[in-house]
């Protein structure tokens, strides 16, 4: 059994055929797999209205989700990646913790391809078929029926609530950072176990702070799925080192897919039979 933020889950190995198959319910694959839930299928606008659009990129359009999908409740962890490195996957790769932790952390310094390499692993061990989440889902999961920049609002009080983001245990740590919102602190100068924060309404913790999350998309001028060979894939949802400015469900960017970093790691998505 494992426990993160305020979820306590009993590990099945291997899952029921049966189980995760309806909105809302929450599922294991395997004991070492990510933690899912299955969101609903809906339509939404996705990108900023004109009082707070930042640029076309960010042009307002209604997006249709066909059908229902998992997506993890958390960010992957080290845990969780460790544990594809000890089962022969991952390239062998073993990312830099930065001396914060491992454990339910979320994994760091992984780029693109290496979330790649994870998903493969997974869809693998357990059969079933992961991924990264395309962009307009990213955001439909991020946004949770809401039309508000951020899940909880716009209130800037409100952040160390929701999210791990820059503010004064950040500043305190790296006094050159800048922090753009009033003064508040969450404790962490750096990146938070996995569900410190309360989550949003799909049931998804750190969806935005903590870590930027790798999406399978490519980053084009504006919103539209683009797959494929491209230069710059897709980051969402900002990370530790990014203010209340950044910390948007609307905020996108591109870099490059071998780029590795201490904000940036990845969620994942799982097709449902």
């Amino acid at each position: 059994m494992r426990a993160f933020g305020t979820l306590v889950l009993a590990a099945t190995t291997p899952a029921s055929p049966m189980l995760g198959q309806e909105v809302g319910d929450v599922f294991q694959d395997c004991e070492e797999c990510p933690i899912m839930v299955v969101v609903p299928d809906g339509t939404f606008t996705m990108g900023a209205p004109d009082w707070e659009r930042l640029g076309d990129a960010y042009r307002p359009r209604p997006v249709t989700i066909p059908a229902p999908f998992a997506v993890g409740v958390y960010e992957v962890t080290f845990w969780e990646w460790d544990a594809c490195v000890r089962a022969g996957g991952c390239e062998g790769y073993v990312p830099d913790d930065e001396g914060w932790g491992r454990g339910f952390r979320p994994v760091i310094n992984v780029s693109w391809y290496d979330a790649q390499a994870y998903v493969r692993w997974l869809s693998e061990f357990t059969g079933q078929e992961y991924r990264l989440l395309s962009e307009p889902e990213w955001e439909y999961v991020a946004r949770a029926g809401t039309e508000t920049t951020r899940y909880w609002g716009n209130d800037p009080s409100e952040q160390c609530r929701y999210a791990n983001g820059l503010d004064e245990a950040g500043q305190a740590v790296y006094p050159s950072a800048t922090v753009t919102r009033p003064g508040c602190t969450d404790g962490y100068a750096a990146t938070a176990p996995a569900g410190a924060f309360l989550p949003n309404g799909f049931g998804l913790y750190d969806i935005l702070g903590n870590v930027s999350e790798w999406g399978e998309d490519c980053h084009l001028g504006e919103y539209r799925e683009a797959s494929g060979a491209c230069d710059y894939r897709i980051r969402r949802g900002g990370g530790w080192t990014g203010g209340f400015i950044l910390l948007r469900s609307d905020r996108r960017g591109g870099w490059l897919p071998d780029s590795r970093d201490s904000d940036t790691g990845f969620r994942v998505a799982r097709v449902l039979e």
